[in-house]
């Protein structure tokens, strides 16, 4: 069985250490912890990894984050990857700092990236997990909120929630999303 797991971000190193870059930090260091490591290919960084006999392909695509989807769609068509077996890890404003969320579906939230993929793929029907980043900007200041890099405190937490990110990740291949959602939406 093949699962698709998508780090949201925009490529580049300018954009590497930003919030809106978070699926793409988490994705780095799911792939490291499992010996993999990625290669630029179509529309997409992707690496693949197996964990307890499952194949993990994971990307981020190169598409910049407005028009992931079609990254999405190219790689679960190319892989034979069935929605159901999709996860795509995304920064979320509208959750404090740390607060990770894992959903079955839902709407995009105003994120340009989950906007697209529902565009693309024509469904909300797929697992995200939002990282949330917090939103202490002024109105106005979104795009240079998420943009921007995270601040001392922040940097503090990041690798703890990357960690349980990626035990999430673990658990969503493994047991499957509801399990997955019980053990890890508490609080």
């Amino acid at each position: 069985m093949k699962f698709l797991i998508v780090g949201l971000g925009n490529p580049g190193e300018k954009y590497s250490e930003t919030r809106h870059n978070i699926g793409f930090k988490v994705l780095d260091a799911f792939v490291k912890e499992q010996e993999g490591a990625f290669s630029v290919q179509k529309h997409a960084e992707v690496a693949e990894v197996k964990f307890k006999g499952k194949t993990i392909v994971c990307i981020k695509p190169t598409t910049f984050m407005n028009l992931s989807g079609k990254a999405v769609n190219y790689w679960m068509q190319a892989e034979k990857i069935a929605l159901e077996n999709v996860l795509v890890i995304t920064d979320d404003i509208a959750l404090p700092f740390g607060k990770l969320r894992l959903k079955g579906k839902g709407s995009d939230g105003g994120h340009n990236g989950l906007k697209d993929i529902q565009f693309t793929l024509n469904t909300q029907e797929f697992s995200r997990l939002r990282f949330g980043v917090g939103n202490d900007f002024q109105k106005g200041r979104q795009a240079e909120y998420v943009l921007g890099n995270w601040n001392n405190d922040e940097q503090e937490h990041l690798q703890d929630k990357i960690k349980i990110s990626i035990d999430i990740i673990k658990s969503f291949v493994s047991v499957g999303l509801p399990m997955t959602m019980t053990q890890f939406n508490k609080d």
